[in-house]
């Protein structure tokens, strides 16, 4: 008989949750058992089956009803409903959930669904959504409502973004009602033990919960050789380099450190920061350059490797890939200690410091910039092996069979 997994998330092979669920997808099909990914945006290939759920205009009002109403995943009705009908027809054997939210999905659809079917469900936190009235995160704005009932929402400005009410409250209890229907049969894994142990003093805490944590391809990201070009296009005067890699840089992840930083190191030092968009790139100082995006993870791999040192000034994460893909790449990583951000971190691989502590975290650098560089490369790509995405994804598939014996 074979065996289906469904997945479920905001996007597919794009972003860090949609490359790992591409890749668990490529794992799962090793096993001979048929895979599926179901997304709400993008158009991306992959190696699974893939299920667009919804469209533009089912995703436009999803974000008008989360901007005027501050009810985000309860849009998509439609879209849901026929999505369920084909998940039906599938009938997998697992279904894993990762992102949820995202204006594509209706969650109470689903749930309801859910719970009246016994199939095994695993689903991974990629942040805090899950058991919170609104925000995904909750560590900057120095909030711990999600454990009372979020009656006072400190975060309605932040994703998913509320402009006029603050629905906090009915969101949270709406979100313990389906969350916890009957007969739900979930596991939830969670990448890092911090967040491990926020989900136990949630609502949800009646699941059992697995820590397996985030893995990178380590074909990809290793030391390299740096090119001229690189060097002569970003460093000519070969300066010892502080490197910061985002997505997106918001408030919550430090860029407003970076310029703090940058006015107390001395001229030998240059700061590269990736990730920014034109406007924050026209503000920076002399002593900052700014990039707007990599071409690709090989080149991202390879700024990894010309960096002396990786800065993560994160005020709130879970478990920072990009933490590991630094120390894969031979450089050690100065982080604050906020989330799980410092439990892939250790002294001979780099040094986690309190939150906002930019002068301390300049400290940590200057130990690492007097080091024996050859070792700590060394020591640094040694201690990244732990990370193997293989190995991740490995537990992934012993988390799958065990659940579908159980449910024989």
């Amino acid at each position: 008989m074979v065996r289906r997994v469904l997945q479920i998330n905001t996007v597919v092979n794009t972003g860090s949750t949609g490359h790992i669920a591409e890749e668990l997808g490529k794992k799962i099909m090793n096993e001979k058992w048929e895979s599926y990914i179901a997304y709400g945006r993008g158009n991306k290939n992959s190696s699974s089956i893939l299920l667009h759920i919804g469209n533009k205009c089912s995703v436009l009002s999803h974000v008008m009803l989360t901007r005027m109403f501050d009810l985000h995943g309860v849009g998509s009705f439609f879209s849901t409903k026929k999505f369920i009908k084909i998940l039906n027809k599938i009938n997998p054997d697992i279904i894993q959930l990762h992102n949820i939210h995202g204006y594509y999905l209706n969650y109470k659809l689903l749930f309801s669904y859910l719970s009246r079917h016994n199939i095994p469900i695993v689903w991974t936190f990629h942040d805090c959504w899950p058991y919170t009235g609104h925000c995904a995160y909750y560590t900057f704005a120095k909030c711990s409502e999600w454990k009372t009932g979020c009656a006072k929402c400190h975060s309605k400005y932040s994703y998913p973004t509320s402009w006029f009410l603050s629905n906090s409250k009915r969101n949270y209890l709406t979100k313990k009602e389906y969350f916890c229907l009957p007969n739900l049969n979930i596991t939830i894994v969670t990448p890092s033990e911090w967040l491990h142990r926020q989900v136990t003093e949630s609502f949800l805490n009646k699941y059992p919960v697995v820590t397996i944590n985030n893995g990178i391809n380590l074909d990809i990201f290793y030391r390299k050789e740096i090119s001229n070009d690189l060097i002569n296009r970003y460093n000519p005067e070969k300066k010892r380099v502080i490197l910061g890699v985002s997505n997106v840089w918001t408030e919550r992840k430090g860029l407003h450190d970076f310029i703090k930083l940058a006015d107390i190191i001395d001229n030998t030092v240059l700061i590269i920061l990736i990730g920014l968009n034109n406007e924050q790139i026209k503000k920076l100082p002399k002593n900052i350059i700014g990039i707007k995006h990599t071409d690709s993870a090989e080149q991202l791999a390879e700024f990894y490797s010309m960096a002396n040192v990786f800065f993560n000034p994160t005020y709130e994460d879970n478990f920072p890939t990009v933490n590991i893909e630094s120390q894969a790449c031979g450089t050690p990583v100065v982080t604050y200690d906020v989330g799980g951000s410092s439990e892939n971190v250790y002294e001979k691989t780099g040094f986690t410091v309190p939150v906002g502590m930019v002068d301390v975290a300049l400290e940590k650098m200057n130990i690492i910039f007097s080091r024996n560089q050859e070792l700590c490369i060394r020591e640094t790509i040694e201690f990244s092996k732990q990370y193997n995405k293989d190995v991740a994804f490995d537990k992934y598939i012993g988390l799958y069979k065990k659940l579908m014996a159980e449910n024989l």
